[in-house]
């Protein structure tokens, strides 16, 4: 009969046994979501993968001689720092009070023995050791009976995959379960203790779409702006579908950048708690949803035209591109993120075929520089203030900060010289009629990158400068004052 389950932290359970500890059995501990919040194997897979994609097209290959085979050959050859894993810190000080008490903890999973001795000689907390290499789960339970008997040792869990050694274990510590792993369990074992933790909400799993970061995506409509034809319905109609078309493909992108980058983000004071990094979404869920998205995007793209589609997947692949290779490679990063920022542009032309004029493909380039060295800038202070001088951040070095500063202001500033001399250009004389008026642009857009600048050397801006301008309440009724004074020049 299951013991009734109380929702409560392990923690609270931490308390000497009036049993002696030296009769209770050994504790048979799982790894993949129990020790660890995540799955060793698809983390060594990504390191492999970020180390080397061409490993990819091996992948297949090891798969048809087995999983046996495919672990082993990835773990071989990938690295994986094991002291930056997500791990379940309440169980680690549950199995540290019963070590210390005599108790046996053994450490048993169906992953490599290469993977799994890793891990347990960092965490250095199991007298034993199981790596069943991929049995089936009878065989593994069979093993553990042979080992210790039936009803021979209780097993700490995550859920309920292993109901075959469930049933023959004493008793059952859950850690993370979800409801319906506590109710499979119930019927089959008898729990003895639940860790309480934050259970995965809604929003967990849209946090890592970035949603806050579609607001970038509005510059698909430029194009239609800059020539004032916004009162058309069926072109906004059309860069609409392209906005929500990017928006996937981009929410895609994000996820791809966020696995390639796991161990770094891991090692940010920030990025740390990030869902992947963090542990608290499975890998899986990005696996599955990247091309998903990717599919979405471009089936919307064309229902508005085939250009459109090339331009979002090219977009895409750029986005592989940098996550895999480019972000690494100092200055050639900031041109490909400001890359990105034209690329939204020319979707939204491709989707209502208006292409931009010179004049705004020459000013969004060079704003978009100025932008993204503030997003090298901001990163390399911040980990300077956790590694020193010895600090990286993508290519850069803790020393090359004030040579960024100097680049992306005066990106920022030849950006405003484009629109000055755009001001005094006949295009901008047959388009608005009191053209004077937008003369007004340049302080306030000179005021706007060098404040930008100025906190960003403060150490005050955070990751992303545009989702700061969103908040920033100086930065907000700049860019409203620049809108109505576009407006007034009409």
């Amino acid at each position: 009969m299951a013991s009734t389950f109380v929702e409560r932290d392990i923690r609270e359970d931490l308390t000497p046994s009036k049993e002696p500890c030296a009769v209770e059995p050994p504790l048979v501990v799982d790894l993949d979501g129990t020790c660890v919040k995540t799955d060793l194997l698809l983390e060594y897979l990504l390191a492999l993968l970020r180390k080397s994609p061409r490993y990819l097209f091996l992948l297949p290959f090891w798969l048809a001689k087995g999983r046996s085979h495919f672990t082993r050959e990835v773990v071989r050859r990938a690295s994986l720092d094991v002291s930056l894993l997500p791990y379940r810190l309440e169980l680690l000080d549950y199995l540290k009070q019963q070590r210390a008490q005599g108790r046996s903890i053994v450490l048993a999973t169906r992953n490599d023995a290469q993977l799994t001795w890793q891990l347990a000689d960092y965490l250095m907390l199991f007298d034993e050791t199981l790596a069943s290499g991929n049995l089936p789960k009878e065989s593994q339970r069979d093993r553990l009976v042979r080992r210790f008997g039936e009803k021979g040792f209780d097993y700490a869990t995550s859920g309920c995959s292993e109901i075959a050694i469930l049933t023959s274990a004493r008793r059952v510590i859950l850690v993370h379960p979800s409801l319906k792993a506590e109710m499979s369990v119930a019927r089959v074992a008898q729990v003895d203790r639940i860790s309480e933790a934050r259970g995965q909400q809604k929003m967990d799993y849209l946090k890592p779409l970035r949603p806050r970061h579609w607001l970038k995506n509005v510059l698909v409509f430029a194009a239609v702006f800059a020539v004032h034809r916004f009162d058309e319905t069926a072109l906004l109609g059309k860069a609409l579908v392209a906005f929500v078309a990017l928006c996937c493909c981009a929410s895609s992108g994000y996820l791809l950048n966020d696995l390639f980058d796991l161990a770094a983000d891991r090692h940010h004071p920030r990025k740390r708690f990030r869902p992947f990094a963090a542990g608290d979404l499975p890998l899986s869920y990005a696996l599955s949803l990247i091309p998903l998205l990717v599919l979405v995007g471009c089936i919307m793209g064309a229902m508005v035209s085939p250009l459109c589609v090339a331009m979002l997947l090219a977009y895409f692949v750029l986005t592989v591109t940098y996550s895999l290779y480019l972000k690494r490679v100092a200055l050639l990063d900031v041109l490909v993120l400001a890359g990105l920022y034209t690329l939204r542009v020319m979707v939204g032309s491709a989707a209502v075929a208006i292409w931009p004029s010179p004049w705004l493909v020459a000013f969004s380039m060079f704003l978009f520089v100025s932008l993204a060295f503030v997003k090298r800038y901001s990163e390399l202070l911040t980990m300077r203030n956790v590694d020193g001088e010895a600090a990286r951040a993508s290519g850069y070095e803790a020393g090359d900060a004030e040579l960024l500063a100097a680049k992306g202001t005066a990106s920022g500033y030849l950006a405003v010289l484009v629109l000055a001399f755009y001001i005094t250009s006949g295009p901008a004389h047959t388009l608005y009629s009191r053209h004077q008026l937008m003369w007004i642009l340049c302080p306030l857009l000179l005021y706007w990158i060098g404040r930008m600048w100025l906190v960003a050397h403060r150490g005050q801006m955070g990751d992303d400068p545009v989702l700061f301008a969103t908040s920033d309440r100086t930065s907000r009724i700049l860019i409203l004052l620049m809108l109505v004074t576009a407006v007034l020049a009409l």
